[in-house]
């Protein structure tokens, strides 16, 4: 490591071409592409089910056909970026996004906004799955922390910017303009990213682009025991947050009884739990372990969750305010467990960190999906069962960590065994 700011032989070739805050800014706004994508048109819903006579599951569709090819895509932009080059793959990436969201704002109907919104998934994610790959070819410990925790900081605004941003759009120019607006981001992304983005990834570090080499590695991702388990119980930790934001018009529009336009209150507490937690998560980095960390993070979340659960069931309708608090309790525990978690799955697989990347994302929009396309739909009936179905998912996370750490545990005892 040398200094703040690099690690290796790669930091004169890679970081001295881009200043540490403008690499920073560029991966956070790369990583929100994916948010944007979700959480701007949920303004729209119930415009978009008017103009195709869908009914509420049917729309909630526009969500699954989007997740599911992101999820599949994961797998695959992680260790291609290993083979061909972090730059190349997100450049890609983003010319497919753009023109897909063209693609969206001009569909004549329900299929074809279906066909373009996977089009969508396939490459929304580049930015994130390959920008952490990017982070730890540069930086190692305490600095891959601190940048990942900062770029969570500045990503940290796409939930709460997008829906305000989305439902102004949609009251001046309708659901169209909104993907209109998709594409206008994505295009000014792929600007930013070719004319200041360096490649990261020297090219004696690349494997040879064999499918068959690369499908063998994600397969040894996928296999390893502890790195499965923690990817699970990230994704779970996530899904207590993601049961609130994936019923956003359900609780926004039909429980708190507010307007297309005031999806703020729901996604200021989110952004302000995210916030706040990658700040801590920062000036935490090199003085607690990675393990103290994610269990704080876990505890938060199941606190949250617990006690907002606790509220409905004694109450039928708790303060706004009071449901807003707990919801940013959630986030923040959802995000504290986030940097270091993604970094001791990273640091599994030194030699592949792209598959492990991508594998890691897989994971987590998968069950991001599950809850968007089928637990969410189930449980937006009432903000009991959503507050439940979260207090679910953050115990089964807790669960899964502390059967990730026995095993740890385990594992270094018998290759350390006690005297």
């Amino acid at each position: 490591m040398t200094g703040e700011h690099g690690a290796g032989s790669q930091r004169p070739a890679a970081v001295m071409a881009i200043k540490y805050w403008k690499l920073a800014v560029l991966l956070a706004a790369l990583s929100m592409v994916g948010p944007f994508s979700i959480d701007t048109f949920f303004p729209s819903f119930h415009a978009i089910a008017a103009d195709f006579s869908l009914s509420k599951w049917a729309v909630q569709q526009t969500l699954t056909v989007y997740m599911l090819p992101l999820a599949i895509m994961s797998l695959v932009q992680g260790p291609l970026s290993d083979a061909v080059g972090r730059r190349p793959v997100i450049l890609a990436g983003l010319s497919v996004y753009t023109l897909a969201s063209v693609g969206c704002a001009l569909a004549p109907n329900f299929t074809t906004l279906l066909i373009f919104r996977a089009m969508q998934g396939i490459s929304a994610g580049v930015g994130v799955i390959v920008g952490r790959a990017v982070i730890r070819d540069l930086f190692e410990g305490p600095q891959a922390q601190r940048l990942l925790s900062l770029v969570t900081m500045l990503f940290a605004f796409a939930p709460a910017v997008a829906p305000i941003i989305g439902g102004w759009l949609h009251v001046t120019l309708g659901w169209h303009g909104v993907f209109g607006f998709m594409a206008l981001f994505g295009a000014v992304l792929g600007i930013s990213t070719y004319a200041t983005l360096p490649e990261t990834h020297p090219k004696e570090k690349r494997p040879h682009l064999e499918v068959a080499g690369l499908a063998r590695t994600a397969w040894s991702v996928v296999q390893h025991r502890e790195f499965l388990v923690l990817a699970v119980a990230m994704g779970a930790n996530f899904a207590a947050l993601m049961s609130f934001i994936g019923s956003a018009p359900a609780v926004v529009e039909d429980h708190w009884h507010l307007s297309e336009t005031q999806f703020a209150y729901l996604f200021i507490p989110v952004i302000g739990g995210l916030i706040c937690s990658a700040i801590l998560s920062g000036r935490m980095a090199g003085r607690f372990t990675y393990a103290q960390q994610s269990h704080l993070g876990f505890i938060l979340a199941m606190i949250g969750s617990g006690l907002m659960t606790l509220a409905h069931a004694l109450f039928s309708a708790p303060p706004i305010l009071v449901q807003q608090i707990l919801i940013t309790v959630i986030a923040f525990g959802a995000q504290l467990a986030s940097p270091t978690l993604s970094l001791r799955m990273l640091d599994l697989f030194p030699l592949a960190r792209g598959s492990a990347a991508s594998v890691q994302s897989c994971v987590s929009i998968a069950i991001s999906a599950l809850v968007f396309g089928l637990i969410s739909p189930l449980l937006s009936g009432s903000m009991l069962t959503l507050a439940a179905g979260s207090f679910a998912a953050a115990s089964i996370a807790f669960g899964l960590w502390h059967l990730a750490q026995r095993n740890r545990r385990e594992l270094q005892l018998r290759a350390n065994p006690p005297l």
